[in-house]
């Protein structure tokens, strides 16, 4: 029987808000923070509306998710 792990998993509180992390060995991920941004498995919601997303690496993941953060909180432009 193949086990997966846990590679990453990480909880930070920012202000009012609760950002986590986690990251498992066959891909699976979640980043979330607070209600407002939550990337998982293929979906994205920012502010209530879900897409499809679709995953590339780690680097991108993290950086789509910063943007949508900064975008939900009306820092960009």
């Amino acid at each position: 029987m193949l086990s997966h792990m846990l590679l990453l998993s990480e909880k930070v509180l920012l202000g009012d808000a609760l950002l986590e992390i986690e990251l498992h060995d066959d891909l699976r991920y979640r980043l979330r923070y607070g209600g407002l941004v939550e990337h998982q498995n293929g979906r994205r919601r920012v502010r209530g509306r879900s897409t499809a997303y679709e995953f590339r690496s780690v680097e991108q993941l993290r950086y789509d998710f910063e943007r949508d953060v900064e975008a939900a909180l009306g820092r960009l432009g």
